[in-house]
This record gives C-alpha cells, sequence and structure tokens, in this order.
C-alpha cells in the first residue's frame, strides 16, 4: 500500500520471544517483563563486547527454546547490533549453524528483522525465523563517544544505550501476535550535533519538522 508500506497475506505469527537485561535495565517498571535478568552486566565475560555477543547467543536459544523448536528446525535467523560488522550477531550466529542475514538499524533493528523475517515467511521461503537484536551500553558508549575507560562526564540528560538483548520467533502459523504489514522508513537528517541527544535525533519536535 503506498510506496512504503508492505502487507502481508499470510500474517505471519511471533509465537515465542526471549529477552535478557542489565541490573540497571531491571530496575525500572521493565524489569518485571525481562525472562533472563542479570546481576552482573559482565555476564561473566572479559570484556563487554563478548557479554553483548553472549547475551544475543542467549536469547536466540530462549526464543527457539521457548518456541518448542531444536536448532535444527530454525530456517534462519535475522539479527543486527550496533558495533562494527554487526560483529556480535555475526559471531552469535556463527553457533547455530544455521542461515543467517545480518541487519543494521541501529535503534529499529528488531523492527527491521521482525520485517525482513516476515517477508521471508510470507514469500513461502521458510517456516520459522528468528529476529533477534542487542546492545551493551559500554561497547555502544565505547563505539559512539567516549570509552568508559576515559572517565569522561556525561550530562544529566544524555540517554543510556540498553545492556540487554531481545529475540522472536516467527513462524507461518501458530499463535501469537500476527505480524501485518511493515512500513519502511526513509532516513531524514534532522541536523542533530548533540551525540549525548538521542531522543531529538530519534522523536523530533515539531519545530525540527516544520522550521
Amino acid at each position: 500500500m503506498g510506496n512504503q508500506t508492505i502487507y502481508f497475506k499470510r500474517q505471519p505469527r511471533i509465537v515465542a520471544t526471549s529477552t535478557i537485561a542489565g541490573p540497571k535495565e531491571c530496575e525500572g517498571v521493565v524489569g518485571r517483563y525481562v525472562e533472563t535478568a542479570l546481576s552482573d552486566d559482565m555476564f561473566g565475560e572479559s570484556t563487554y563486547e563478548k557479554a553483548e555477543c553472549k547475551m544475543l547467543s542467549t536469547v536466540i536459544d530462549g526464543a527457539i527454546a521457548n518456541g518448542g523448536l531444536g536448532r535444527d528446525e530454525v530456517d534462519m535467523i535475522v539479527s543486527g547490533d550496533l558495533l562494527n560488522q554487526i560483529i556480535s550477531a555475526s559471531f552469535a550466529a556463527r553457533d547455530f549453524s544455521v542461515p543467517f542475514l545480518g541487519v543494521y538499524g541501529a535503534c529499529s533493528t528488531m523492527a527491521e528483522s521482525l520485517a525482513v523475517s516476515a517477508a521471508f515467511i510470507d514469500g513461502g521461503f521458510c517456516k520459522y525465523a528468528v529476529a533477534a537484536t542487542g546492545s551493551h551500553f559500554a561497547s555502544a558508549e565505547r563505539q559512539y563517544r567516549y570509552p568508559l575507560e576515559l572517565g569522561c562526564t556525561r550530562p544529566p540528560q544524555a540517554q543510556w544505550t540498553v545492556t540487554g538483548a531481545g529475540a522472536a520467533l516467527v513462524s507461518a502459523k501458530g499463535d501469537g501476535v500476527r505480524i501485518t504489514s511493515a512500513t519502511l522508513g526513509k532516513v531524514v537528517d534532522f541536523g542533530v550535533m548533540d551525540v549525548n541527544n538521542m531522543g531529538a535525533a530519534m522523536a523530533p519536535n515539531r519545530d525540527i519538522l516544520d522550521p
């Protein structure tokens, strides 16, 4: 419909999910909905990047298990993260021996993963797909701002990249939330120069949209 929205005739279903999050994320109201709450954001690993990769692997496995399937029954994994070469998603997929499509949409990666998974299922190309994404606050700071080791002061209004991961098992049939359509967005540069103000870039006010 139109130039940006596609409708899925088969309406693929999200039949299972799995989530994991760090201690800060689980302090608030969202914590009660997290399947695996971490007490240590290092997740027993020696680096933030390894912790991020482990979180992603955990939720992919979790979504498959929660859907009552084995790894060999999944047709594809669609996943991404915030790091160069989507290295967390790539390393996680390496352990599954399942066809993998890596996507990068920053904060829209989960929606993009679901859209791509639904399109493959709606087209009859697979029966089960796992859509997933993950991030880690400390690895994202090193990627986009300043490594925590530098001890730079963050402004009070700075947003916080989530330490966590999520995965959804998408199926051609079954019970669960239906994916009826997907709208593909456009890249628009609003000229936001403050690296700590992600909100202005993702939810701009009317003055920016219509000066």
